[in-house]
């Protein structure tokens, strides 16, 4: 639970940080723009505070690993992933966009310092525990983290102790490791199709590559 706040955190400074004009830049979310993936990150927030509330009785369906879908390359057909943009829009500036976002995300942080690690929720109709659930959304957060500061060299980068739980879970769902060669990120993007590796890469990835991307949702 400490690093979903650590992530999450870092994710919205970096956002606040952000001069208005980058904005309009590219994400590393192909198709959006960083505004498109901000307003996103709202979405991702108010998701945070529903399931936080949204208690379950039955057992666990999945944990933190298992949470994550492996799904097809986005296409941009997706109603949602089609509404994003034109929602980022209508915020006109983006002062508002920061703004909703330190509200609704401050609160999201909020409920998962204050929830029982224990408790079981529902989402996607599955069941998993607090902890499990918030521990899922480290990779969430800090994968959108390097979207989000992929063509923004002088933003700030993800906690170190973050990219590291998201390799590791990341590697989990891959069911192997990534070679120790790669750094953190360079594992992240790679494993998650937001870099092409290079010849040296894929040579120290061997056998993995054929595994690789995994498209998580």
């Amino acid at each position: 639970m400490d690093l979903f706040s650590r992530s999450w955190t870092a994710l919205r400074t970096a956002v606040a940080d952000l001069p208005d004009e980058d904005f309009e830049r590219p994400s590393g979310c192909t198709g959006w723009l960083v505004r498109d993936l901000v307003c996103h990150l709202v979405i991702d927030a108010q998701d945070v505070l529903i399931t936080l509330v949204t208690p379950a009785e039955t057992e666990p369906t999945v944990d933190a690993v298992t949470y994550w879908e492996l799904v097809e390359p986005p296409t941009g057909e997706d109603p949602l992933d089609a509404l994003i943009p034109r929602l980022a829009a209508a915020y006109g500036e983006p002062r508002w966009l920061k703004f909703h976002l330190d509200d609704i995300g401050s609160a999201a942080g909020r409920a998962a310092e204050l929830a029982d690690p224990a408790v079981r929720v529902s989402t996607r109709d599955e069941v998993l525990t607090v902890g499990d659930y918030l521990s899922a959304y480290v990779l969430e957060w800090t994968l959108h983290h390097l979207d989000l500061i992929a063509y923004l060299p002088s933003a700030a980068e993800p906690p170190a102790e973050t990219l590291a739980a998201a390799r590791a879970s990341l590697e989990k769902i891959a069911g192997t490791p990534l070679p120790a060669s790669l750094s953190d990120t360079d594992a992240l993007l790679i494993g998650t199709g937001r870099r092409t590796p290079t010849d040296e890469e894929k040579a120290a990835l061997g056998d993995v590559a054929a595994k690789l991307p995994l498209i998580i949702g």
